[in-house]
């Protein structure tokens, strides 16, 4: 299976043609996307994203250019797609984009512009009878048929 989901933001404007015989929309962007965690590069930099080329084609590639620009956060689903070419200097380059099935906004207007309220976490009360690590302890006598997870 190649299934690709990715949350990032635009590192740019797509980039966005018409192919000449049938006139369908083709948008390319680059998707910065989080690491979770960081990796050391040789001169001792963190290196916290990953930069993903992805392309869209047709309605999605329509949507690209009306309604996306440098900075919009997007979930997108695709796939992996590698390829090659060779350039003017006769060197053969390898690619390897994101074929983008669906594309949607992975947060509001008001937030991508930074007008948003800042969102602070409140702390929650652990629910009774709960122990250091979150979990609560089933009293003895409860039966596990009742419980709705079995």
């Amino acid at each position: 299976m190649n299934k690709v989901i990715l949350m990032g933001r635009l590192t740019r404007d797509p980039d966005v043609r018409y192919s000449q015989g049938s006139s369908m929309a083709v948008a390319r962007y680059t998707l910065a996307v989080d690491r979770r965690f960081s990796r050391s590069n040789d001169n001792g930099d963190q290196q916290t994203a990953d930069f993903i080329s992805c392309v869209a084609f047709g309605r999605s590639a329509e949507f690209a250019e009306k309604y996306l620009h440098q900075g919009t956060k997007l979930v997108v689903t695709g796939r992996i797609q590698t390829g090659s070419y060779t350039n003017k200097d006769g060197q053969k380059v390898y690619t390897t984009d994101v074929v983008v099935e669906d594309q949607e906004f992975a947060e509001s207007r008001n937030a991508s512009q930074g007008s948003a309220p800042a969102y602070q976490q409140e702390s929650r009360p652990q629910p009774s009878g709960a122990i250091s690590d979150g979990f609560m302890n089933i009293p003895d006598g409860v039966e596990d048929e009742g419980l709705p997870f079995n």
